[in-house]
């Protein structure tokens, strides 16, 4: 089949990621994935949940999107005086996929809250949020490094996160909308730097998939995810931690 946009099945979208976009901020990036693009801002706190182990620090991430940010105008999360289901569950995502990259005894008694905010959607918005929301958390605590706050840098690993999905019987990387919402399988795949999975969410949204099919989409994955984790390397200037 030939793609929307023209891009080989196992292509990604023009990739970039600018870093510093917010001046108040610990850390942040704008990412932008095709037309895709998630403000993502790092804030530190000095204490942590009352869950967390004494000694230990915490990642945690917050989703949104804006009201224009896809074809048709969506109410604020507030108006509704709750959180919609969909961020509820992308967020969870983005935290659990950025505490993969972090050891929380280095981090010390602290939290790091990650906010995506999704400027315009276009498929691909919780994959972003993870690769984007990594670049910021990383801006973060070089600051704090930088500031003395702590001595040894707690990241051990890149993280970053992409789509791929089955689209008239082929397997395709990265999701536009287009793509995304007449996909007969759809899969969001997290991955650390060396290659170990985070999490996977594949979804049969028009068919079954097989195990063979899900190991196809896997390794599209990974070498997207490679290659966003080079991206993330030279926004940080040449350090992927």
């Amino acid at each position: 089949m030939s793609r929307i946009d023209g891009r080989k099945n196992d292509e990604l979208r023009t990739v970039e990621i600018i870093p510093n976009i917010n001046k108040f901020a610990e850390g942040s990036c704008l990412i932008r994935c095709g037309n895709t693009q998630v403000l993502c801002t790092a804030s530190v706190e000095d204490r942590t949940p009352p869950h967390v182990p004494f000694g230990e620090g915490w990642v945690t991430a917050e989703y949104s999107m804006l009201p224009r940010a896809n074809r048709e105008r969506s109410r604020r999360d507030i108006s509704k005086l709750k959180l919609s289901p969909r961020s509820a569950e992308i967020q969870r995502l983005v935290g659990r996929a950025l505490r993969a990259a972090v050891d929380m005894k280095k981090l010390g008694e602290r939290a790091i809250t990650i906010d995506c905010d999704v400027l315009q959607g276009d498929g691909g918005t919780r994959t972003a949020s993870v690769t984007g929301g990594y670049v910021a958390l990383c801006l973060a605590i070089r600051k704090l490094m930088e500031e003395g706050e702590i001595r040894e840098n707690p990241i051990i690993t890149p993280v970053a996160a992409i789509s791929a999905g089955i689209v008239e019987d082929e397997a395709l990387l990265d999701l536009c909308y287009e793509e995304d919402s007449s996909a007969q399988v759809d899969l969001n795949c997290v991955m650390t730097g060396d290659g170990q999975l985070v999490e996977i969410q594949g979804t049969g949204e028009g068919r079954a998939f097989t195990i063979a099919e899900q190991q196809e989409l896997v390794k599209l994955c990974a070498k997207g995810i490679k290659e966003l984790n080079e991206i993330q390397k030279e926004v940080l200037g040449g350090k992927v931690r």
